[in-house]
């Protein structure tokens, strides 16, 4: 780790009052740009711990990074992972108030509803299939508690400052359908996605890691290297086959996933 304790506590800190005051923080990798998976995942952790402090229930995880274009495009070679909170739960086909979030975007991703736990290292595909309860479709609402881009440098944010903040997670969407892991072949699992009725992506399971039951082994295994685990009864986002679309209010989405079902949401 390049950071200190105490100043990745004081990142936690600066980003938890951005989360509560809907604001945006400095790029963290600028002013640190050796700033590591160690210190970024470190953060997270103790942003996380402040929420549940403040009385967010923990229910699950997210994956993100998981197709090879964002990968190349941030030079980076694995995924990322951030906590999924009760409150970010929004019902199908419902209203979310942007008054909640900075700068919505979504995702369209395959989530997984685990009936038992996974405790890595040496989690395999096999693992994961006699854990998943139900598989289902959903759309991930993102948001940014870091600047996307320094006003006056023109510097990016990092992959580690996405880390920090929780995996710029914000919010889900579940449709109603819930499928065995075994009835459909979840690499050929894809879906359209519309924005007030306007195609705007579309993509195949197989661009999350060319199956998407391989992004929750990856989970397992790098929550193990931290000491933590999947849990029974987590829900589990295996990562986005699609790039994110923006959200902004008034506006409404919905990804059609064919037979495996549909969800959709309205930004209000």
């Amino acid at each position: 780790m390049s950071l200190t304790d105490t100043q990745r506590d004081a990142f936690a800190e600066a980003l938890y009052q951005a989360d509560q005051s809907k604001s945006q923080i400095p790029i963290i990798s600028q002013d640190h740009p050796d700033l590591d998976l160690d210190d970024a995942y470190a953060i997270q952790g103790a942003l996380v711990k402040r929420f549940v402090k403040a009385g967010r229930v923990i229910k699950g995880w997210k994956i993100g990074l998981t197709s090879k274009a964002m990968q190349y495009a941030l030079n980076i070679d694995i995924p990322d992972s951030g906590v999924l909170f009760e409150d970010m739960f929004f019902d199908n086909g419902g209203e979310v108030p942007t008054s909640r979030f900075i700068a919505t975007r979504i995702e369209a991703e395959i989530c997984f509803i685990m009936k038992d736990d996974l405790t890595g290292p040496n989690v395999t595909r096999e693992d994961v299939i006699a854990a998943t309860e139900a598989v289902c479709p959903s759309l991930e609402i993102l948001d940014t508690r870091i600047l996307p881009k320094d006003p006056e440098t023109g510097a990016i944010r990092k992959v580690t400052d996405t880390i920090s903040d929780n995996a710029a997670n914000a919010g889900i969407v579940l449709g109603d359908e819930r499928h065995a892991i075994d009835d459909f072949d979840l690499r050929w699992v894809g879906a359209i996605c519309s924005r007030d009725g306007e195609v705007e992506e579309t993509g195949l399971g197989a661009g999350v890691l060319d199956d998407p039951i391989m992004g929750i082994v990856w989970l397992a295994n790098r929550l193990g290297a931290y000491g933590d685990k999947i849990s029974a009864g987590d829900v589990v986002l295996s990562g986005s086959f699609i790039r994110p679309i923006q959200a902004p209010k008034g506006c409404e989405i919905t990804a059609d996933f064919g037979p495996f079902g549909s969800v959709s949401c309205r930004f209000v």
